[in-house]
């Protein structure tokens, strides 16, 4: 179990208030009885609880990256503090003795066992993966539904526009947040969030003057939305054996939620992936009404950035495991692509940890773009397409960091040069840690950037997001 490390176990915890509770456990000396398998695949013990029986607790190991928690607790977390508890327990070295594995946990792995023997064998075929059968007479109501909901959102938006943005008082604010909740009656939560996104700006203590742009770049993609929306919707419904559109983010934007069986069915998922995560960031969005933690990864094979995104409700967020900054490189046994362009989204599955390599730095180096025009031109062809992402996240080689009169600048090889500044989408400034960093690390490294278009200068602008040497990770967002 030399994978059982700390920094592993606190990448299981779902926040930072159950990585705390967990070592309180260890600390007071609750675990009253300590045990491992023969083999060490499997701890479990006894923790002190509320009661007057103690918890019964165990994490199986036997599968690496895919842990199995088991307690006797009511809570509704997994892994519980006292899972967690059990493996800081272990991490610290503390006493386990060897025992048998007690015989509802044997019997429960057994029946695990054999779920996986099953599966493997269907995968060792050469049989083609069995499609879910969709009920066509749901999927046409379903369809049906969705264009009346997208209808009403066009209407919404045509009213908003007839009486001018200078009109949007509280009232009529009010009014549109009361008409947006209709729209959740008919499966499109993501035009939902569009529309709700666009209403909060007016809701903002900013001049109106400066959210004039934003809002006139939200409508263009709210018209656009609704009309691809309303145009794929149509011949869905005309013909339902069309296939989900898995290429575009057009489905996710109306609100689709895909799962992993659909991404597997759909041949968007990749074997045995090693990702190292470049920077990190968590951030509220009040539309969405959710929490969201963003990783931005290199893929060590391909050199492509990638996106992961855990979305955790406000109402559900002590259930959902909140994510943080990784120092190590992933291991994805699976690795599941969501529909997308330049970064796209993926999920690991069935994760482990290793040490970064000296080779892993080399290989960043290896895939940072050299050639700014180049870069820059992808970049504004990508987001003049009102659906696309407006702020892709770029690897870039670069010559020299140089300080101008207000800001700095990235140089490339042949001289040209790429503004740096801190953008408004993201809200945190990172430009300004450039003044910490040593000679060494202002030239011939790879730095990621996230760009967006300045509407008042109308010109694009990058923000530093981490600078990685030889054999670091300098990470200016975390």
């Amino acid at each position: 179990m030399k994978h059982l490390t700390e920094v592993y176990v606190d990448s299981l915890a779902l926040n930072s208030s159950a990585i705390k509770n967990g070592k309180d456990l260890v600390k007071k000396n609750s675990f009253p009885l300590l045990c491992q398998s023969e083999d060490g695949t499997i701890i479990f013990g006894e923790c002190k609880g509320s009661g007057k029986d103690p918890y019964r607790c165990s994490v199986d190991l036997i599968k690496e990256g895919n842990p199995v928690f088991r307690c006797t607790c009511p809570s509704r977390q997994f892994p519980c503090k006292h899972n967690l508890g059990l493996m800081y327990a272990f991490t610290s070295e503390k006493t386990f003795i060897t025992a048998p594995v007690p015989q509802d946990i044997a019997d429960k792995r057994e029946k695990a066992e054999k779920r996986e023997e099953k599966k493997k064998e269907s995968a060792a075929t050469d049989a083609p993966v069995v499609k879910r059968k969709t009920n066509k007479s749901t999927l046409l109501k379903k369809i049906t539904a969705q264009l009346e909901g997208i209808s009403i959102a066009e209407k919404l938006i045509l009213q908003l526009v007839t009486s001018g943005l200078g009109s949007l008082d509280k009232k009529a604010l009010q009014t549109a947040d009361e008409q947006a909740k209709q729209l959740g009656n008919y499966y499109i939560p993501g035009i939902q969030t569009a529309f709700r996104e666009f209403t909060l700006q007016f809701r903002s203590e900013e001049e109106r003057e400066t959210v004039y742009p934003i809002a006139i770049e939200q409508l263009t993609t709210l018209h656009a939305l609704i009309k691809k929306s309303k145009e794929y919707m149509s011949s869905r419904l005309e013909n339902p054996d069309i296939p989900i559109d898995s290429e575009t983010t057009l489905e996710e934007w109306i609100g689709h939620a895909w799962q992993i069986a659909e991404l597997r069915e759909l041949g968007r998922v990749r074997s045995d992936i090693e990702l190292l995560q470049l920077s990190f960031r968590s951030y509220t969005d009040p539309a969405r009404g959710e929490f969201i933690d963003e990783g931005y990864w290199t893929d060590l094979q391909s050199g492509q950035i990638h996106i992961t995104r855990t979305y955790r409700p406000f109402r559900a967020v002590k259930y959902i495991r909140e994510e943080d900054s990784v120092f190590q490189v992933v291991r994805a046994k699976e690795l599941a692509l969501y529909p997308g362009e330049l970064n796209t989204r993926v999920r690991p599955e069935e994760a482990t940890f290793r040490e970064v390599s000296p080779q892993d730095y080399h290989n960043i180096h290896a895939a940072a773009l050299k050639s700014f025009p180049e870069v820059i031109k992808q970049v504004k062809n990508l987001i003049k397409n009102p659906l696309s992402d407006k702020h892709p996240v770029v690897l870039l080689h670069f010559s020299e960091i140089k300080k101008t009169d207000t800001s700095y600048v990235l140089i490339d090889e042949k001289g040209k040069q790429l503004p740096l500044t801190d953008i408004s989408y993201l809200g945190e400034p990172t430009t300004n840690l450039l003044t910490m960093l040593t000679k060494p690390h202002l030239h011939n490294q790879a730095m990621l950037v996230m760009f967006e278009h300045n509407w008042t200068h109308n010109r694009l602008e990058a923000q530093p997001l981490s600078i990685i040497t030889a054999n670091e990770i300098i990470r200016l967002l975390y």
